[in-house]
C-alpha cells in the first residue's frame, strides 16, 4: 500500500503561504523562495533530491504538473534525470496528451482515483506543490505525512496550504532538522 506524502519538499512561509514561491505566477508577494531562502539553495536541493530518490511516484494537479514539466523536461543531472523518469500521476479533467514521459492522467472522481492508486502502489507517493489537490486529499483522510520546509518570512496574504474549510486534523511531529542556516524541515504524520 502506498503512502501519500505532501512534500517535494513543500515550501511554506511562517504563516502557511505556499503561493508563488518563485515569483513566476505574478502574485504580488511571490518570489519569497529565493529572497528568503536563496543562501540555503544548495542544501535545499539535496533534500529535494533525497525526496525524489525515495519516491515511488509523483502525484500532481494539472497546474503543478505543467510547471514542473516545463522546468525539468529539458534539464539533465541527477535530480532532473530522476524527475524525468519517475512515474507521474496527474489529476486533471482537461489534460489530454501529457508531454512529460511516464505520465498517467487520472480523470473522474479524485478521491476514488487516488484511493485506487494508493492501493496499487507501494512506497511513497509524493504530492509536490499541488496545494489544491493536497487540500482535497487531506479533507478525505488520504494523506499520511507532511514534509514542510518553513521559510523565515511572514507574507501576510496568499494561498495557504490549508484553507479555512480544511477542518481540524491532528498531527504528530516525527522529525525536525534545519536546511542550511535558515530553513526548518518539519515532518508530521497524521494521527488517525
Amino acid at each position: 500500500m502506498g503512502k501519500i506524502v505532501i512534500s517535494g519538499p513543500q515550501n511554506v512561509s511562517l504563516d502557511g503561504v505556499v503561493q508563488d514561491p518563485d515569483g513566476k505566477e505574478g502574485f504580488s508577494l511571490g518570489g519569497w523562495f529565493i529572497e528568503f531562502g536563496g543562501k540555503d539553495l544548495e542544501p535545499w536541493n539535496k533534500v529535494a533530491l533525497d525526496e525524489a530518490l525515495r519516491a515511488e511516484a509523483w502525484l500532481l494537479g494539472r497546474r503543478s504538473y505543467e510547471f514542473f514539466g516545463v522546468r525539468w523536461r529539458p534539464r539533465t543531472g541527477e535530480l532532473a534525470d530522476r524527475l524525468n523518469s519517475i512515474p507521474k500521476y496527474v489529476v486533471s479533467s482537461t489534460l489530454e496528451a501529457p508531454e512529460w514521459n511516464n505520465t498517467t492522467v487520472l480523470k473522474g472522481d479524485v478521491v476514488a482515483e487516488v484511493s485506487k492508486l494508493k492501493q496499487e502502489l507501494d512506497g511513497e507517493i509524493i504530492v509536490p506543490a499541488s496545494y489544491r489537490l493536497g487540500r482535497t486529499l487531506m479533507e478525505h483522510d488520504l494523506v499520511d505525512e507532511l514534509r514542510l520546509v518553513v521559510f523565515p518570512v511572514v507574507l501576510g496574504g496568499g494561498e495557504r496550504l490549508f484553507g479555512e474549510g480544511s477542518g481540524q486534523k491532528a498531527m504528530r511531529l516525527v522529525d525536525m532538522t534545519t536546511i542550511g542556516d535558515g530553513l526548518a524541515f518539519l515532518t508530521y504524520e497524521l494521527v488517525r
